[in-house]
């Protein structure tokens, strides 16, 4: 297998990207003054804290070219789950507010856990109606029920505050219709909120139509504990995080200077990079699921087979345990994941793969591998070790 930023060690190859990735040369670079001599805090009224407050509008000017917003409209978080917990919460809570009666939220069962937990949380805490449309047995939202779910109801007369979807699934890397989605919500007027984390790198982050987009930086490059929300001036935020205005008052805190700066530079290779690096990913994955299919009659593919990330392949196993697989392939040098690292050791099965139809005992056979941005793999290798792997696992060693 050649060289490329899966190659972890000599000896292991990382395909686990949808966990986290390596920070890109570039983007540690271009942090590092401001882990070092550039350290002002850009609240500070004084010629370090102004210089340090230039760069970090200098970085937000740059993520919003990429997300196709304004500059304003970019809000530095943590990273991706808080950006999504900020999304539902904050747009639906201060969309109760002015409207001063009980509303609703609609999503999947799909979604990654910070929006199903922030769903159940408005659900609970503030009396927040959640609906959870059906998905195909591939993971995908039909318009047509989006636009059921969006159609006033007389029964309560609540109003619709948010629909908030994952543009591309984490798990099994379906993409969806997000054209066609963002038209219905827009002939609604019902805000549209897109967790992009990851999608970020293989797909448009621009013209999506979306009125919120959530970004993690170690998806593309950039280090852990830096994200963005990108949500449109005109929406009311409710801040979950209070105290010293930060961020246009919608998210308080010293903000993680270095962090936006490199988060910044990874975004923008990510997305000079996109077109041509999915195409390429796309090609390998294809091939690589066609063969382990060949070699592993029990192997099922999970997701869209036509609509899914460029660099991610999931498939089910039926009749052998997914995590023993994982620790076969890692044996043999491959390091991939059974799911979502956000759910990593629990016991239950996937909540996506049950959405999808997939029984408890089956989902419980899953295995995802996900690519970098800039792999140049030969997967013909690790194809036969997934195979290698599974017969181990069925014969008991």
């Amino acid at each position: 297998m050649c060289g490329s930023r899966s190659r972890t060690r000599a000896d292991v190859l990382y395909l686990d990207h949808a966990a986290t990735t390596p920070v890109r040369p570039e983007a540690l670079e271009a942090m590092l003054p401001f882990l070092t001599d550039r350290f002002g805090n850009p609240s500070s009224h004084h010629t370090v804290g102004e210089a340090a407050a230039a760069a970090l509008d200098d970085a937000r000017r740059r993520v919003a070219a990429v997300v196709g917003m304004r500059s304003g409209d970019v809000v530095f978080t943590s990273g991706g789950t808080e950006s999504n917990n900020t999304a539902v919460k904050g747009l639906a809570i201060a969309a109760a507010q002015r409207a001063g009666a009980p509303v609703r939220v609609i999503t999947t069962p799909i979604e990654h856990e910070s929006v199903l937990a922030s769903c159940d949380y408005l659900a609970r805490v503030h009396d927040i109606e959640v609906v959870r449309m059906p998905v195909s047995a591939t993971g995908r939202v039909d318009p047509g029920i989006l636009a059921e779910a969006l159609a006033p109801s007389s029964a309560d007369g609540r109003t619709t505050a948010l629909v908030t979807l994952g543009y591309a699934n984490n798990e099994i890397g379906t993409v969806q219709d997000i054209a066609a989605l963002s038209a219905v919500t827009s002939a609604a007027r019902v805000p549209l909120h897109l967790d992009a984390v990851q999608a970020a790198g293989w797909l448009p982050l621009a013209g999506t139509g979306a009125d919120a987009l959530s970004i993690a930086g170690h998806k593309i490059g950039a280090p852990p504990g830096i994200g963005v929300l990108a949500v449109r001036g005109r929406l009311p935020l409710e801040p979950l995080l209070h105290g010293g205005g930060q961020e246009r008052d919608r998210r308080s805190g010293t903000e993680n200077l270095a962090g936006a700066v490199g988060f910044a530079v990874a975004l923008e290779l990510a997305e000079a990079e996109r077109a041509a690096g999915a195409a390429r990913a796309s090609a390998r994955r294809d091939a690589f699921i066609s063969r382990v299919l060949a070699l592993v009659p029990t192997a099922r593919l999970t997701g869209d087979p036509l609509h899914r990330l460029p660099g991610t392949a999931s498939f089910t196993f039926a009749g052998v345990s997914g995590e023993a697989v994982l620790l076969e392939l890692e044996r043999r040098g491959v390091v991939s994941s059974s799911g979502s690292a956000c759910a990593a050791g629990s016991d239950e099965p996937s909540h996506v793969l049950l959405a999808l139809g997939i029984s408890p005992e089956v989902a419980q056979t899953s295995v995802r591998f996900t690519f970098g941005h800039g792999d140049d793999l030969d997967l013909v290798p690790v194809a036969d070790a997934v195979a290698a792997s599974v017969a181990a696992v069925r014969s008991g060693g």
